[in-house]
């Protein structure tokens, strides 16, 4: 079975960072400091998305075209002050890659996405990775996850996403695959009754998935 995982909120809490490096762009554009809460509702669909809702609280009609940049280069800065995997997670991936076949699905931007992976001892685990800014348009298009079932010789039916926000949850309906949410990450939030299903599958931590899955 294909199992494809989400990054930030799923496998890692970057949260604070993101938060972090999101507040000071806004304050260089006049605008208000944005809290881990607030953050939790503005991430999920990529750096260049994020930017533009950080613009849109500074009263900016439209991000000046070096605001990406400026963000990137403020989260390079602390993008591991406090980001590590979930309790679990590395052991979780251990068991997990014995079985079955692992891949990342990611809106984040190659570069500190693999950053992160390289650095947090997540990378062994997925040989096949698709990021926000490569040649797929970005989850919800499911045109990524396609490709990573074509990769690795799976069908949707055996196929499960595991994510923690609405954007995963659209990715996963879009595809035609079975989904698993991260009730324990930050993106849960945005995740509204209506759009869940009783065919979902749930984490609390996550060593669930070893219950979940046949082994």
């Amino acid at each position: 079975m294909l199992l494809v995982f989400d990054l930030d909120g799923t496998l890692v809490d970057s949260i604070h960072d993101l938060a972090s490096a999101a507040s000071e762009l806004s304050a260089r554009y006049g605008g208000p400091p944005i809290d881990d809460e607030a953050a939790c509702w503005m991430v999920g669909e990529g750096a260049a998305v994020l930017v533009e809702r950080v613009m849109a609280q500074a009263a900016q009609a439209a991000p000046p075209a070096v605001a990406l940049q400026e963000f990137l280069a403020l989260y390079d800065q602390r993008m591991f002050e406090t980001t590590r995997p979930y309790p679990g997670t590395i052991e979780t991936l251990q068991a997990l890659a014995a079985t079955h076949a692992l891949a990342l699905l990611t809106n984040k931007p190659e570069d500190s996405g693999r950053r992160i992976l390289a650095r947090l001892g997540l990378e062994p685990y997925f040989p096949h990775a698709v990021f926000g800014d490569g040649r797929f348009a970005p989850k919800p298009d499911p045109a990524g996850l396609q490709w990573l079932m074509e990769r690795c010789g799976a069908t949707a039916g055996r196929t499960l996403l595991i994510g923690d926000s609405d954007v995963d949850v659209r990715t996963a309906r879009n595809g035609g695959v079975r989904l698993c949410l991260a009730r324990y990450g930050f993106g849960f939030v945005r995740v509204d009754e209506s759009m869940q299903r009783s065919d979902d599958w749930y984490l609390d931590q996550p060593s669930d998935l070893l219950t979940l899955l046949p082994q």
